[in-house]
């Protein structure tokens, strides 16, 4: 089975030749404004106007549902619904859900072996998700992984 490639540097500038998927976890409330997207809007503007229209449009916008956006010939930014709300929960269940996440890999996957890409991503679900690698790290292997897809994650110098 494949390993995860880790790299230093940016998730928005991947440096892998061929087609490439930037993956990250949107939340279910249409709020885009913090955390890695900042660094995908600061160069594309497309995957958040796709993101907020998706929002607008309420057509399967929920956990568990990815949105495909082509930004430039090679490279796409995939929008996955993997986070209920933006805050920890009264009972301290962080916004990050697992098994939403999951369902998006495993739709990514898909997708990746359709336009034979990679996938780029930082360490997606742990910052303001409030998720534990360990626990991202193995859907990555249950999904992508299993799969054949290569993936790349990042953390930022």
């Amino acid at each position: 089975m494949k390993k995860i490639n880790y790299l230093k540097g940016d998730a928005t500038n991947p440096q892998i030749k061929g087609n490439k998927i930037i993956t990250h976890i949107c939340n279910d409330i249409g709020g885009w404004g913090k955390g890695f997207v900042l660094a995908i809007s600061k160069r594309w503007k497309k995957p958040e106007n796709e993101y907020r229209k998706w929002f607008q449009n309420g057509e399967n916008f929920k956990l568990g549902e990815i949105q495909m956006v082509q930004i430039e010939e090679n490279i796409w930014v995939c929008n996955m619904i993997g986070q209920h709300k933006t805050i920890t929960n009264s009972k301290g269940i962080p916004p990050i859900r697992y098994e939403a996440v999951e369902k998006c890999l495993e739709k990514l996957s898909y997708d990746t072996l359709k336009l034979n890409a990679s996938i780029h991503m930082p360490r997606i679900g742990c910052g303001l998700a409030g998720g534990q690698w360990e626990e991202i790290e193995a859907v990555i292997e249950k999904t992508l992984l299993k799969n054949n897809v290569e993936v790349y994650v990042y953390d930022f110098e």
